[in-house]
């Protein structure tokens, strides 16, 4: 059966452009369609992991974002509210070619993406994806937009945490939000180091880390309605406090009533759904999970759904039959997703540490803190599986050494997996 495009991407963000950077580059015909007819700046996705460069490298991605002035930071570090470090991971120690964290605005990696995008893939923007089109089998040949009708042999779903695909294939979803928020704030004046610093206070998190340009981002834990009607003439008091919860911060503090009147909240939560795949439909992204921002894992996870899709597809040669395609990607989703759980589970884990204000959990975190920051073996690991080169999850003898429970004989050693390199 003739098709308009071999792949049809539903969604412009990171996750869509990935995948089609990734099926492009295999020769396919791809489509990505958007609903907005500009790139809008936000305040999310800066943070690229190694194991996404990596593959951005692959693209030529990496080298556009190194020439528009993208940061390289050494690492991740969890320091008490007067900015003594608790937990440092340190990215120059990992064994790759590319050890650092990559840092720009989300808009500028959008368009990194699209400026890079193979010659086979069309990017049309400003059309809105209504719902999917289906044959008599229930199989996706398509999605229907305002304009018409359009077929392809693979539809990905990149359409975002409220994804209309998603919902229109009747994928479940499992999701949990957070009690808290993320008062978001771009700071400018001064940059401010080259790790990313996450702080441990009575408020829960607060972290930051320079942006491009001598510029900065810092996000701070907040209660849902904490900011509510909190107009320009009321920020001073709440900006005192912040600084009395985070003396660390006390340099900034004019910086943050500049940013006052552009803050954002962000709502925060964690979700996967219970498949990657139907028949001629995959989910990459948010479409499919979602984690807390805290651990810099959401858009270095959607890269890598594009590249392990990208991976499987490749097997076809180019020929997406249905019966060719829909057992590829059952077989994409089985083994992709426990990926995702480990991806999340890491991520929930790190953050819990940090924002949880109950007393038992925060007793609970800062004793996982100081342990784990003290345990080269359990420190170097997390670091490698926050970094996306692959995952080796924590034992439960493991989970006891993190909390003191039982000394660590080998806390003092790299893991055994990283010395046999």
């Amino acid at each position: 059966m003739s098709t308009d495009v071999d792949v049809l991407v539903s969604g412009a963000g990171v996750a869509g452009l990935a995948a089609a950077h990734a099926l492009g580059g295999l020769g396919l015909r791809v489509l990505v369609l958007d609903k907005q007819r500009e790139i809008r700046p936000v305040p999310k996705g800066e943070l690229l992991q190694p194991g996404a460069t990596d593959v951005l490298a692959d693209w030529g991605v990496a080298d556009e974002l190194a020439a528009d002035g993208a940061l390289r930071l050494s690492g991740l570090t969890v320091r008490d509210p007067h900015g003594a470090a608790l937990l440092a991971l340190d990215y120059r120690t990992l064994d790759t070619g590319r050890p650092w964290l990559l840092v720009h605005d989300y808009h500028v990696i959008l368009a990194a993406l699209a400026r890079t995008l193979p010659a086979s893939v069309e990017l049309r923007r400003g059309v809105l994806v209504r719902e999917l089109v289906r044959d008599e089998h229930g199989r996706t040949t398509g999605v229907r937009t305002d304009g018409g009708d359009l077929t392809a042999g693979l539809v990905v779903a990149a359409d975002g945490l409220s994804s209309r695909l998603r919902r229109n294939a009747g994928i479940e979803v499992e999701r949990a939000d957070y009690p808290h928020r993320l008062a978001a704030f771009e700071l400018t004046g001064q940059p401010l180091g080259d790790d990313v610093s996450t702080y441990v206070t009575s408020r829960g998190l607060a972290m930051r880390y320079s942006l491009p340009g001598e510029r900065a981002r810092l996000y701070v834990q907040v209660e849902p309605d904490e900011l509510r009607g909190v107009d320009a003439s009321a920020a001073g008091g709440w900006i005192d406090g912040l600084v009395r919860d985070v003396p660390a911060l006390a340099p900034l503090r004019e910086d943050v009533a500049r940013a006052w009147s552009a803050r954002q909240v962000l709502p925060v939560g964690r979700s996967l759904t219970t498949s990657l795949a139907a028949d001629g439909l995959a989910l990459i992204g948010e479409s499919a999970h979602s984690v807390h921002p805290a651990a810099g894992q959401g858009m270095n996870s959607s890269i890598l759904d594009a590249a392990s899709l990208a991976a499987r597809v490749r097997e076809l040669d180019g020929d997406l039959a249905p019966e060719l395609l829909a057992p590829l990607l059952r077989a994409w989703s089985t083994g992709r997703r426990p990926e995702l759980i480990a991806v999340g589970t890491t991520s929930h884990n790190a953050t819990r540490m940090i924002s949880d204000l109950s007393p038992f959990g925060r007793v609970l975190g800062r004793r996982a803190l100081r342990k784990t920051g003290r345990n080269r073996r359990l420190r170097h690991t997390i670091m490698h599986n926050m970094a996306g080169l692959g995952q080796h999850s924590l034992s439960p003898l493991d989970r006891l050494h993190q909390l003191g429970v039982l000394p660590d004989p080998r806390g003092g050693q790299l893991p055994s997996w990283a010395r046999s390199r």
